[in-house]
């Protein structure tokens, strides 16, 4: 088999992502689960309540003590550094060399991440960062990841990069995925529902899209090479359905996004999800039920109709009343814009998609989904700078 024909096999399968470099488990392994007795999950407590909770210490090794457990280390650090501003502890919880993931762009340092901060307090100074979940496992020989859900509310009294200050009082939500170890986070992948705070400030999307396609040509980073079309198809063979290993949610779940999300099988969202499942789409879209999550998939790749859907992790946490599963999922959605649908007119332009998603098992099926994505980056990509 050629070299670049195993490649592109490799890459389908999740075997080309930083956890398959990691000693987490077998080369090409993508699902991996913690250990929910472990920790004090995050559930429905608020802030208030969860961090009075007594917990038992975890044993974190090269942690600090003050975090008793992984879940506690990621929402007390966000706590501490976006609600407390304590801005330093930046210093003490990151990386100097940490990379981040931001859609179709990565920055590394952390001087990168101080002044993202600083920037976004800055522009919205009243943000509250509500965690929603926290789902984890080991990663590596002595560190943990992390996807953690949050939904923020702000109000915006000086300007951003969106544009000038509205004081306009918003609502999205931020889905991050952490790896850390240490005391430390040295990488982290960040979707954050920026289509849906542009849309709320009152702003053109196709503006502040074009502002930012123009800024990262500026930076060089925008004629970059496509290497490769992104198809979900190989050649001529049709798109690869994953067997399940066994009848862990996380099998479960990576069979549903074989088959429904790349092989476009949307019909079996019948077997998938129960009926009055709930998907939580960005731009604070909410669809109920089997036809309306149908119509919502068709929306989202008739842009890309012949796009693949990389899976980059799956973790797995097991509810802390014991009645189903929490599922994170991060992936990609690589391809040409070829279609109408969710993101307009195409345009023949490529474009990758970073998203993570959360998902609630119960009783065999998906009961309720949270897909976060950032939608003015995609734009960004698809936009002609020109016009």
């Amino acid at each position: 088999m050629p070299d670049k024909e195993k490649e592109s096999q490799k890459l389908i399968a999740g075997e080309n992502t930083e956890e398959s470099k990691m000693k987490d488990g077998k080369k090409g392994n993508v699902v991996f689960t913690g250990d929910s007795k472990q920790v004090v999950s995050v559930g429905h407590h608020d802030y208030n309540e969860f961090s009075k909770l007594e917990r038992k210490p975890q044993g974190m090794k090269g942690f600090n003590p003050e975090y008793r457990d992984f879940v506690e280390y990621i929402m007390k650090i966000t706590h501490t550094i976006w609600e407390e501003k304590s801005i330093g502890l930046i210093y003490d919880t990151y990386s100097n060399n940490v990379v981040m993931h931001l859609g179709s762009t990565n920055a590394s340092g952390i001087q990168g991440v101080i002044s993202g901060t600083m920037q976004t307090l800055f522009a919205f100074p009243d943000r509250r960062l509500i965690g929603q979940n926290v789902i984890w496992s080991p990663h590596g020989e002595k560190g943990y990841l992390s996807s953690h859900r949050i939904l923020s509310t702000a109000t915006n009294l000086n300007p951003s990069s969106f544009g000038p200050a509205t004081g306009k009082r918003i609502n999205f939500r931020t889905t991050v995925d952490c790896a850390a170890e240490d005391n430390r986070i040295y990488e982290e992948w960040l979707v954050r529902d920026n289509l849906w705070i542009v849309r709320q400030l009152g702003f053109d999307v196709f503006d502040v899209a074009r502002r930012m396609a123009k800024a990262t040509q500026n930076d060089g980073g925008l004629h970059v090479a496509v290497n490769g079309m992104g198809e979900n198809k190989m050649g001529q063979y049709s798109p690869k359905l994953h067997a399940p290993k066994d009848d862990s949610a996380g099998e479960f779940i990576l069979e549903m996004l074989s088959r429904v999300y790349n092989y476009r099988l949307f019909n079996e969202v019948d077997r998938f999800y129960h009926d009055n499942a709930v998907v939580h789409f960005v731009c604070d879209q909410d669809m109920t039920g089997k036809e309306q999550i149908k119509g919502m998939l068709i929306s989202l790749f008739s842009s890309f109709p012949n796009g693949a859907l990389v899976i980059e992790r799956v973790t797995c946490n097991e509810k802390a009343d014991g009645k189903g599963h929490d599922v994170a999922v991060r992936w990609r959605i690589n391809g040409v814009n070829e279609g109408f649908g969710y993101f307009g007119s195409p345009t023949g332009k490529h474009a990758t998609i970073l998203g993570i998603s959360h998902f609630s098992v119960k009783d065999g099926k998906i009961d309720e989904e949270w897909i976060t994505f950032d939608g003015m980056d995609v734009l960004k990509q698809l936009i002609s700078v020109e016009e």
